[in-house]
This record gives structure tokens, sequence and C-alpha cells, in this order.
């Protein structure tokens, strides 16, 4: 396999540069993400890294334009406007306190 060295003028790209954030928790969400990370046999670090990655991805991806022909617009405008009312189920559920917070 041959390498190509990079020659010091050479701008090398954002995406191929490392850097690291440092990040200030208290102690009960790093004891989390700590028990979490091993529950998936990653390090804090590349649990971190993953888990911000794909919020940040959810995150673009969310905010991306679609269009809809005026008739599917309308429709797509009045659920918008009128969401259903929330059964029991989805009651009970908004009312339990998550398990990161007992």
């Amino acid at each position: 396999m041959m390498y190509k060295a990079k020659l010091s003028s050479e701008k090398v790209p954002a995406a191929e540069v490392k850097g690291s954030i440092n990040l200030r928790i208290d102690g009960r969400t790093r004891q989390l993400i700590d028990e979490a990370a091993a529950m998936l046999g990653k390090t804090r670090t590349e649990f971190m890294i993953d888990s911000a990655r794909a919020v940040a991805i959810d995150v673009l991806l969310d905010q991306r334009l679609f269009e809809l022909d005026p008739e599917h617009f309308d429709a797509f405008t009045r659920a918008i406007d009128n969401p259903p009312v929330p059964g029991p189920r989805l009651t009970a559920l908004l009312r339990r306190v998550p398990a990161w917070e007992r």
C-alpha cells in the first residue's frame, strides 16, 4: 500500500482534524452515562460520541425541507392544528417519572 504524505502547506479538511470537547457534568449524570456505556460495552467517550452524533443527525434531518401539493398541505395543516385528544395510556405515560430522574 502506498501512502501520500501531506505537505505542510496543504490544508487538512475539518472532518480529518481530531479535537477534544471538555464537559462539566454532575455526578448523577456521569454515573448514568457510565452505566449505559457499560451496558453497551463501550467506553464513556465512545458512548457520548455515538449518542451526540445520533442526536445531531436527527436534529439536522428533522430540519430538512419537504414539499406538499396544495391538497396535502391543507390536510397536513389541519392535522397539526387539530391534534387528537391524548388517550388514557399516553396520559399515564406522561405522568410517569423517567428512570433517570428517580
